[in-house]
């Protein structure tokens, strides 16, 4: 994955640049947002790591040019505001995600994957066995029906759906939903994927299976 990082501390930009390198991503990295768009203008990148408060065109101004453009880049928006009131703004802007400064790297991580496989898929809605959701509004509903979800359980589902059919393994969706090292216990995935079964209502669209995981179909 092509990754265009905007950050203005040189230090925390090269720290990660160089981490995000290790991991296999090919990272350019902008120190402002007037440079960050022109960056844009002459390379192609998947997913542009920005920063909220930079110099020069702020993160906000970034970001609403890139969408009134129509740019589909996946934007993650960095920044030391972390109110819901802020995360919300930066979302209404057009970011796909949002993460609060100081950050633990393997939640940054995971969330990058996450941006990835909807990159991969494109579009940004997901949609199976009546279930959809959508990844920009980050809104869940079946036949429908809106569906009132926790934080962790719209994260399982989006990985559910994002797999097309496909089984998804219980560390997989620790690594993508349950960064955090305290938390990383299978204990925590199958209570989640119980209280979202509840909410799914019947016929139970989520299949499982010793030593594979959990998946939704793809069929009626």
């Amino acid at each position: 994955m092509r990754v265009l990082l905007v950050e203005d501390d040189a230090d925390l930009a090269d720290s990660l640049a160089d981490g995000l390198r290790r991991e296999g991503y090919l990272v350019e990295v902008a120190r402002d947002g007037a440079a960050a768009l022109v960056a844009l203008a002459h390379t192609e990148a998947d997913l542009l790591l920005l920063d909220r408060d930079l110099p020069a065109l702020s993160g906000d101004a970034v970001c609403r040019i890139l969408r009134q453009q129509g740019e589909p880049i996946r934007i993650l928006m960095l920044t030391a505001a972390g109110t819901l009131d802020d995360r919300v703004a930066g979302l209404d802007l057009g970011a796909d995600d949002y993460l609060p400064k100081p950050f633990a790297y393997v939640e940054l991580l995971a969330r990058m994957r996450a941006l990835g496989r909807r990159t991969a898929e494109g579009g940004t809605v997901l949609e199976a066995s009546g279930v959809r959701v959508d990844t920009v509004r980050r809104i869940a509903e079946r036949d429908g029906v809106p569906l009132r979800l926790t934080r962790k359980e719209y994260g399982v589902l989006e990985c559910l759906l994002t797999a097309r059919g496909g089984w998804v393994e219980p560390g997989e969706l620790l690594d993508d939903v349950w960064p955090d090292a305290e938390e990383r216990n299978r204990g925590v995935v199958k209570a989640a994927v119980h209280t979202l079964r509840r909410k799914l209502g019947h016929p139970d669209p989520i299949d499982s299976a010793p030593g594979r995981g959990y998946r939704i179909g793809t069929g009626a």
